[in-house]
């Protein structure tokens, strides 16, 4: 008999923060949308009025959900240029995964195109905002319930280490004949707090055939949703004042290589914690395709009602910003990801590294021996710039700022708890030659 495994850590306050965060987030997100209309469109304090269900249920809302979610789950099963291998999962299998999200971002912008030159509303999008975000509020539930149910029948090696708060059972494990003369040993688990399992997910990969639809939601429906809904804004902008303001462009442009950038580089998020540690549940289904479209969006909806006046010197500043942040950003994050494929590869062979247990390398130079976490520095960057077009009258539109720092720090934590754990003394003498996270001597 197998000893009884330890119960992982739960996070986000256990039941009860996660009972919690599936109320709150939703209401967050209802907030930001009504405030932002609102004239004055202050983020703290309660909203203008609270939306009957007349306002919020929309049949209509709902049928383009789904066409909008199989639009994209029909690009994602074209042929895809590359097929790339996940990380080694616990069964000792890879996973594949198509690398098509920028072919699908280029296929829905000339679909949506064609459509605007067909006479497809698209400055009427905004107006619908409210039941749009209630759909993908309703969907989100649904889709989690189903994944929660789908995880009850997966097998133990399919379960994520962040998701499951059961614990092994004390029968230890099952045994399983392959139908051969071989025993397949499994670990039993615990059930574990339901509210939990469906907030954080408890597979790590759930998918019907080729179609993961963990990685389907990260980077597709709702990213290009966030960038569909920041076009349809400046649309409308351009509709009600003849043409769309500098400080609509900058916030389009700069999302849009936000977007682009993510999608390009496609690949790398195969190594993310999202992809490699957290199941697939409520936590990262409404974020994909709820929160990412509706609250991300937020700085191109203020600018729709509070239109800010913005000159070439302070826009030619602000692009300055947005270049640094993102020159870190991809700068970081190329380094890493060339590293990771090549140790060799010349760009990256002169950096000093650290060997760990595991038989990895921790970079301890370049970008990645100025902080522990430079692409976060990045990303922090280029959320001012984002913010800065909305003027200072307003903190509403750095909410996602605001935001965006808090969920770093809390998930650069995350990493650090993982890393510990991960290569010990070697993580211990990393920290030590780079003390500060995010931040060069501040943080």
């Amino acid at each position: 008999m197998a000893s009884q495994g330890p119960r992982a850590p739960l996070e986000f306050g256990g039941p009860l923060g996660a009972a919690a965060l599936m109320l709150l987030l939703p209401a967050t997100m209802f907030h930001l949308l009504l405030v932002a209309r609102s004239g004055p469109a202050r983020l703290l304090g309660p909203p203008p009025y609270l939306p009957g269900l007349e306002e919020l249920w929309s049949p209509r809302a709902l049928l383009l959900w789904f066409a909008w979610l199989g639009l994209q789950a029909a690009l994602y099963l074209l042929p895809a240029h590359k097929v790339a291998e996940g990380q080694e999962l616990k069964d000792k299998s890879r996973l594949q995964y198509p690398i098509n999200g920028f072919q699908a971002l280029v296929l829905t912008a000339l679909l949506l195109g064609l459509g605007v030159l067909a006479g497809l509303p698209l400055d009427a999008l905004p107006e619908m905002l409210l039941p749009l975000a209630f759909a993908a509020t309703l969907i989100a539930f649904i889709f989690s319930l189903l994944l929660y149910l789908k995880s009850q029948v997966a097998p133990a090696s399919a379960l994520a280490p962040g998701g499951n708060s059961g614990e092994r059972g004390p029968s230890g494990v099952r045994m399983e004949a392959d139908g051969g003369t071989r025993l397949h040993f499994h670990p039993l688990y615990s059930p574990g707090n339901p509210i939990y399992d469906f907030f954080m997910g408890r597979e790590l990969n759930p998918r019907i055939h080729f179609l993961d639809f963990k990685y389907f939601c990260e980077l597709r429906p709702g990213l290009i949703g966030w960038v569909l809904i920041n076009l349809a804004l400046l649309m409308q902008e351009a509709e009600l004042r003849g043409s769309p303001s500098l400080a609509m462009w900058l916030v389009n442009g700069f999302q849009l290589l936000y977007v682009g950038d993510a999608l390009w580089y496609e690949e790398a998020v195969l190594t993310t914690m999202d992809i490699t540690h957290d199941g697939f549940g409520f936590m990262l289904v409404f974020g994909d395709l709820a929160w990412v479209p509706f609250t991300y969006s937020l700085q191109a909806q203020f600018l729709l009602h509070h239109p800010q006046a913005l000159g070439l010197p302070m826009a030619s500043a602000i692009c300055l910003i947005n270049a640094v942040g993102y020159y870190i950003f991809r700068g970081a994050n190329s380094q890493k990801n060339t590293f990771r494929k090549n140790p060799s590869d010349p760009r990256v062979a002169d950096l000093k590294t650290i060997s760990t247990a595991t038989g990895r390398q921790l970079l301890v130079s370049g970008w990645w021996g100025m902080v522990r976490h430079p692409n976060y520095l990045g990303d922090l960057i280029m959320a001012l710039a984002w913010s800065l077009p909305c003027g200072a009258s307003h903190l509403l539109p750095y909410f996602y700022l605001l935001y965006f720092t808090a969920l770093l720090v809390h998930r650069e934590a995350r990493d650090e708890r993982q890393c510990l754990q991960k290569y010990g003394l070697a993580w211990r003498e990393y920290c030590q030659c780079v003390p500060y996270r995010i931040v060069p001597y501040i943080y």
